[in-house]
């Protein structure tokens, strides 16, 4: 059965309640009669309501961007899992680089964040990926090794739908810089196997991988076609509506074969 393409956009610290209100409507009003991908917003944590009521009875879902590990508790700043589903969330994207880079975020907080997720019934969204100089050095694929083991250990999947894993070259985030289509399919094959050693060859099949790193309405379509890529995490280019559209028609190409 073949993977239907998931395309989510990440809005970082973009976009006001009233912004997201908008692009929300004009969202759901393009992709009324549309089918062949699943399609997902993650606006900030202030927005999040807002945009699950607008998208609410669509077949558009609601990421968060981050998640703690703790249902309550004296943890100023931080937003449980159990406030995500409140809130309308389907999923939250979780490990991204620059909660890596900025936040010191480890490998091990991670772990806990994904559990509690599991726990509560919020699909992860987890993120992996190397530094250019782990690339150079050549320790992309230990260092993304490593990221899966550490970020999984102690997770039961019972269904493929309950993980989306996402592929991000920490190089090509942000920069303009993307991988090529080969780069990108070698690393997610490599991430397949990596899920069938760990779990089973079923779920390997039918687990998403998605890949991100400066995804762009011209750049998508080469990507999209690659074995193992199926789907998205689109930074920037989703916060313009024109272009997440283009994105996501383009991936849409592929759940339709």
């Amino acid at each position: 059965m073949p993977r239907i393409p998931l395309v989510v956009g990440n809005w970082k610290m973009y976009k006001r309640i009233s912004e997201t209100e908008e692009f929300c409507a004009q969202l759901r009003a393009q992709l009324a009669d549309f089918s062949g991908v699943q399609v997902a917003v993650a606006p900030p944590f202030t927005s999040l309501a807002a945009a699950a009521r607008v998208l609410k009875e669509s077949p558009i879902l609601v990421s968060a961007q981050n998640s703690f590990w703790a249902e309550w508790g004296a943890y100023t700043g931080e937003v449980s899992p159990l406030m995500l589903l409140d809130a309308g969330c389907h999923f939250s994207i979780i490990g991204h680089s620059e909660r890596r880079q900025f936040f010191g975020e480890t490998d091990e907080s991670i772990n806990k964040k994904i559990l509690a997720l599991f726990k509560t019934g919020l699909t992860p969204i987890f993120c992996v990926g190397e530094t250019l100089p782990e690339r150079e050095a050549g320790k992309a694929f230990s260092i993304v090794e490593k990221q899966i083991k550490a970020g999984l250990a102690g997770v039961k999947i019972n269904n493929p739908q309950e993980l989306v894993i996402a592929y991000e070259p920490v190089w090509a985030i942000g920069t303009g810089k993307t991988a090529t289509p080969q780069q990108a399919q070698e690393m997610q094959n490599f991430i397949r196997q990596m899920i069938r050693e760990l779990f089973s060859p079923q779920l390997a099949e039918e687990i998403s991988i998605l890949y991100g790193g400066s995804v762009k309405p011209d750049n998508i379509s080469e990507i999209i076609a690659q074995e193992d890529v199926d789907g998205a995490l689109v930074g920037g280019a989703s916060l313009e509506i024109n272009s997440f559209i283009q994105i996501i028609k383009a991936c849409a190409g592929k759940g339709k074969k």
